[in-house]
């Protein structure tokens, strides 16, 4: 926590102190739930349900391929319930997020995850929903029962100055329930009404920095929205308005596009890939993973000779690896033997990629 900025103020007719703090990467709160906290450590898995959703809200930034009925744990497609368990391992997450598309059009799927991980993790991890449905008491219940610890309810913008009292009900309910209840909402003109509302209710109000995607810009500049420079994907204005927002509402938090990027996701990246690595990767600040790669010629054994090469060069057996038609190695091993080696491979570079099974390569540097 940075500095802490006392504000003073009036909600409700009510002189109160906002004890405002500064994050990291210019996010900032008067309050965090456990999800955000844990979030914050990049200790949370994102199961996503399921990419179809109803609302159709012209800021959604979720990519086409998302837009599916699919179900990925981070990255990894679940194809069974053995998926999630392994991915949630594979980062050590003490928490899961719950999000799509819209995850309740997949209730028995929520909640049959929620008891999963439960069961497997137990009560301590923590589990958090994302949804844009107000939900009746029968549905709050269940998701009570199957152990949800927090729920976000993300109204649709175009019923915040008109009735959200569905959402208030829901909210309402959740918290008798024993979950801890909130609003998640980009922070745009007209968000003071959902802040309103957080203050009347006792509850938070997460603001989101708007942000530019390749699927929802085109319908962004129609309403006039602009990027705030050539160098970010976020929206002109979108963080003053969340400021303004947050200094009027008691429990609060503003997130920015920085951020998301910056902090969340890269320390994410890190539990995996400080779990995934290999004795001979080297992680990178990023959270990804470098190693060698040789590939060896197309005649019979060849692999065979260049790991017998390798043995007689000195190197131990636990700085590589043979994967499929190559030799995964320690990067500055690799460097140091390609001459050696050379006469006798196809090829050779550095690769470095995200550490998860199937991760995209994000450089190859051939030596």
């Amino acid at each position: 926590m940075d500095e802490i900025t006392d504000i003073y103020d009036k909600i409700h007719g009510c002189a109160i102190m906002l004890n405002i703090s500064q994050g990291e990467a210019d996010s900032c709160y008067s309050y965090l739930s456990k999800g955000c906290r844990l979030c914050q450590e990049g200790a949370k898995m994102v199961l996503f349900i399921t990419g179809i959703c109803g609302k159709n809200c012209f800021y959604c930034p979720l990519s086409n391929e998302r837009k599916a009925d699919v179900t990925f744990a981070n990255e990894r497609l679940v194809n069974s319930d053995n998926d999630i368990i392994e991915e949630a391992r594979q980062m050590g997450a003490l928490g899961t997020g719950i999000t799509g598309g819209e995850p309740l059009l997949k209730p028995e799927k929520v909640l049959a995850y929620i008891k999963l991980l439960k069961s497997e993790f137990g009560k301590e991890h923590h589990i958090h929903l994302y949804t844009a449905l107000p939900l009746d008491d029968s549905i709050l219940e269940k998701l009570a029962l199957s152990g949800l610890d927090e729920i976000r309810f993300h109204p649709p913008v175009d019923i915040w100055n008109i009735n959200m009292e569905n959402y208030a009900n829901s909210i309402k309910k959740a918290m008798v329930l024993g979950m801890e209840a909130g609003l998640e909402i980009p922070a745009i003109e007209g968000a003071q009404e959902v802040s309103r509302m957080a203050n009347e209710l006792g509850c938070f109000v997460n603001l989101n920095e708007l942000e530019f995607s390749d699927t929802n810009s085109e319908a962004m500049k129609l309403r006039g929205y602009k990027l705030r420079d050539e160098i970010s994907n976020a929206v002109d204005g979108s963080y003053a308005v969340g400021m303004e927002i947050l200094k009027t509402t008691e429990k609060a938090h503003l997130c920015t596009s920085r951020y998301k990027d910056a902090i969340q996701l890269r320390r994410r990246l890190l539990r995996i890939a400080e779990r995934a690595a290999r004795e001979f990767d080297e992680v990178t600040e990023d959270g990804t993973l470098v190693y060698g790669v040789i590939t060896c010629n197309a005649e019979e054994n060849s692999i065979g000779r260049v790991t017998d090469m390798l043995s007689l060069l000195g190197v131990p057996e636990e700085l590589f690896q043979i994967d499929k038609e190559e030799i995964h190695i320690a990067p500055w091993i690799l460097e140091e033997i390609i001459m050696e080696i050379a006469a006798h491979v196809k090829e050779m570079c550095i690769v470095e990629r995200y550490p998860f099974p199937g991760g995209i390569i994000v450089e190859k540097i051939p030596l």
